[in-house]
């Protein structure tokens, strides 16, 4: 039954930001119980606003994953910052997401800088990754950003473990207004498959190259194919890099590389999907795509 006409039902849209590497897209898949963003050590991996939808008991929780926020000089990493400052002023709520280890990080300036120039809105901080800190430094963290007049919460998280997930949905939850039910019951997340398997990809790039390759590499899915016969989803895949060094990492000697890419990417899809997949996966030299609007746009940027 649709929630859309209960005059009690709550809804809105949070703004996930935060630094680079601070955990938004492990958080996001955390309180979602299901994988819709990229995960990476390299900072820097969330390029396109993600939405992702939490169904909870009586309310609906539309979440836009940014990219971090930082300085940079590309046109690429320029176009993701402007895409993160942009949507906080699409949201209900703005909910910033701190590593506990990393309180100074110099892009927190910028941040909060941008956030006392807008109109008011409930912003909540997530103090995420202490699972691993102790609880002194938890609490000086705690105190440090509690003198800041700025916050409506701050909850100390665990993405990876789970904690305070359930205080941080309630605190947002109180935050929220009656409103519609934006989205299906079933529905987790905006983006059509063929990019959530783009991303699967491309995190897997990040994991087996490491510092190997830049960040200038992009998926794109050319065919996506069932079988129902068969059960087995075929798909065909591009890797975009910007050179053929770059594009040597990523086949490797012998192709070993791509198809360790491939054989991690398929194994994900397999259980995305819940059922059999066919990968076909190759490299592709677009010179210097990062810095070309035009490139950017077809690539989807």
């Amino acid at each position: 039954m649709s929630n859309s006409n209960n005059k009690d039902f709550l809804s809105g849209f949070v703004a996930i930001i935060g630094p680079p590497n601070v955990g938004k897209s492990t958080l996001l898949n955390r309180i979602l119980g299901s994988k819709v963003s990229i995960v990476s050590p390299k900072p820097q991996t969330t390029r396109n606003r993600l939405l992702g939808i939490y169904h909870g008991i009586g309310y609906q929780i539309a979440f836009m994953d940014t990219p971090g926020i930082h300085s940079t000089k590309t046109l690429l990493h320029k176009s993701m910052v402007a895409s993160a400052i942009e949507s906080l002023s699409e949201v209900d709520i703005i909910m910033l997401v701190i590593d506990v280890f990393r309180p100074d990080d110099h892009e927190i300036t910028t941040i909060l800088s941008a956030l006392k120039k807008m109109d008011k809105k409930p912003v909540i901080l997530a103090l995420n990754k202490i699972d691993a800190a102790s609880k002194e430094k938890i609490l000086i963290t705690l105190e440090g950003f509690g003198r800041i007049d700025l916050f409506d919460a701050i909850i100390p998280v665990s993405a990876l473990k789970g904690e305070g997930i359930e205080v941080l949905l309630e605190e947002l939850r109180k935050r929220l207004r009656p409103g519609p039910e934006f989205f299906p019951g079933d529905m987790i997340t905006d983006q059509p498959e063929t990019f959530l398997v783009s991303e699967i990809i491309r995190e897997k790039i990040y994991l087996n190259t490491r510092n190997e390759l830049p960040y200038s590499a992009a998926v794109t899915v050319e065919q996506m194919e069932e079988s129902p016969d068969r059960e087995l989803l075929k798909i065909s895949a591009v890797i975009h890099v910007e050179s053929q060094s770059q594009k040597a990492i990523i086949v490797g000697r012998g192709g070993a590389k791509i198809k360790e890419i491939g054989t991690a990417a398929r194994m994900e899809l397999e259980k995305f999907f819940g059922t059999k997949v066919f990968l076909d996966l190759y490299a592709r030299v677009e010179k210097n795509w990062s810095r070309d609007t035009r490139a950017l746009r077809r690539l989807g940027y």
